[in-house]
């Protein structure tokens, strides 16, 4: 999630990339496939956490194609074992929001990866009220928790993408 804002379809050159309202430029993107892209959190709940999430805008689950929900969790299973390996979880919390109702912030599908250690949470389950906003992080203020900058995500994309391997570049012009 990053401040400007684009029409509902991916800019020119795929520069960019539409995650809801929001545009997401390819710098703080860490993986590309024909259907599906991963990006890194403006304001992960804990070190690590990360979206995978389809290239074309679908604000609901069941509005996914079965190519597109079998892409989602391919490339999340991928993007899993990276983050697991990099920040040294020992388990990992896979979950999708799907509607206000359940908490989705962003009108756009997403794959929340969070990878977890133990003690992280008081309560294991208390990383949902945390997504859903309801609780804060422990030990944390929600005001305590600030967007990141431009220059911060990009780096752990960069430490992410070089884990993954590189894109195959028909793949990020893909639309």
């Amino acid at each position: 999630m990053v401040s400007s804002k684009i029409p509902k379809t991916a800019s020119a050159v795929a520069k960019t990339f539409c995650f809801g309202a929001f545009a997401i430029p390819l710098s703080q993107t860490f993986l590309v496939s024909k259907l599906s892209y991963a990006l890194v959190n403006l304001k992960p709940i804990r070190p690590g956490h990360v979206l995978v999430t389809p290239r074309r805008n679908t604000p609901r689950f069941n509005d996914l194609t079965q190519e597109e929900v079998a892409d989602l969790f391919i490339q999340g299973q991928r993007v899993s074992k990276v983050v697991e390996k990099l920040y040294n979880a020992q388990g990992l919390t896979l979950c999708i929001q799907d509607g206000p109702m359940a908490g989705q912030t962003v009108s756009h599908v997403h794959l929340h990866v969070i990878p977890r250690h133990q003690g992280d949470f008081p309560n294991n389950d208390d990383i949902y009220d945390v997504l859903e906003g309801r609780k804060p992080l422990p030990h944390i203020d929600n005001d305590q928790r600030k967007p990141r900058s431009e220059e911060e995500m990009a780096a752990e994309a960069v430490v992410l993408r070089k884990e993954l391997g590189h894109w195959n570049q028909d793949d990020v012009n893909a639309d």
